[in-house]
């Protein structure tokens, strides 16, 4: 595949946001001193009494969103997501899950966006923490136009939202004809060797993976898993009984994640081979986010590898 055109998917969700709290009053931002990173400026100049800054104060910043969602706001909580999830755990199981309140959480340098940072800024275990938590739905978007839908789509969800989104600019891997629906499944090639189950920023290695494995003759199945919870068994069912055996990745620890909610329906349902690919339970060096990939495999050439092995 040639070098494709990358896209920040953090100006998809705030030009989004943007054309929802038009619409819609009752949209109100609250954000960690997080103005700039989560690309919020021109929000906070549009609507200028919607966005209240309450700095770094993540715990409260998610109980007063909690507030305002029972006076009758939308709230949407912007953060770095190692800071949002891990320091504001308790209000999102206690203030949001258990209560069922309708406010939205905008995580934005995931993963490990933070890679210059060190292992105190890489946000590589809230999926395992979210996704354990009753109630929460949980989103990983691959790509802009995904996004921007599942932004829209949050606001139609009552309840707690978590929209895991990158600084870590990424190809298009929709085209504006794709319809975002929470716990479905994207098919984006098929094929009947291998599945390669992906979220967020490693779809598009995944489907160039795949393009390795096509040159070699194995025919790669690739699933866009922008769900993390609710998870589409269906599509995952499908893969082990159809291809016979599935690596999965992510830009998160292989503990508790995405494919580890992968295997739990393979093993209760299809039991087939499996490669689990992300951080191997271990606290990620400091370096470039492109460095780390490298480290840790999360590559095209890492994804074809895993898969001749899970065949073989």
């Amino acid at each position: 595949m040639s070098t494709p055109r990358t896209f920040d998917c953090r100006d998809a969700f705030v030009h989004a946001l943007e054309r929802l709290a038009e619409a819609d009053p009752r949209i109100v931002v609250l954000c960690n001193d997080s103005v700039s990173s989560a690309k919020l400026t021109r929000f906070a100049e549009r609507f200028p009494d919607r966005l209240f800054n309450v700095g770094i104060s993540e715990q409260a910043m998610v109980g007063m969103a909690a507030g305002l969602a029972i006076g009758g706001k939308l709230p949407f909580v912007a953060g770095a997501g190692a800071f949002l999830t891990g320091r504001a755990l308790e209000q999102i199981k206690n203030d949001l899950a258990y209560t069922g309140t309708n406010v939205k959480l905008y995580a934005v340098s995931t993963g490990l966006a933070y890679g210059a940072l060190g292992a105190t800024h890489h946000s590589i275990e809230d999926l395992a923490w979210l996704r354990a938590i009753a109630g929460m739905t949980v989103i990983v978007p691959a790509d802009p136009e995904e996004t921007a839908q599942a932004t829209v789509a949050a606001t139609q969800t009552l309840g707690p939202v978590y929209l895991r989104v990158s600084r870590m600019p990424v190809p298009a891997v929709h085209d504006p004809a794709y319809r975002f629906e929470i716990g479905k499944a994207a098919l984006l090639r098929d094929g009947g060797d291998v599945t390669l189950i992906a979220c967020g920023t490693l779809v598009w290695p995944a489907l160039v993976g795949a393009d390795l494995l096509a040159r070699e003759g194995i025919e790669a199945r690739v699933l866009n898993m922008a769900t993390v919870r609710p998870i589409d068994r269906n599509a995952i069912v499908a893969a082990a009984a159809e291809t016979g055996a599935i690596v999965t990745v992510e830009e998160h620890t292989v503990h508790g994640g995405l494919g580890s909610a992968v295997a739990e329906v393979v093993v209760q349902s299809h039991p087939a081979p499996m490669r689990i690919l992300g951080v191997p339970g271990v606290f990620a060096p400091t370096g470039s986010t492109e460095f780390l990939f490298e480290h840790f495999g999360l590559t095209a050439a890492g994804i074809a590898a895993a898969s001749r092995d899970v065949i073989g």
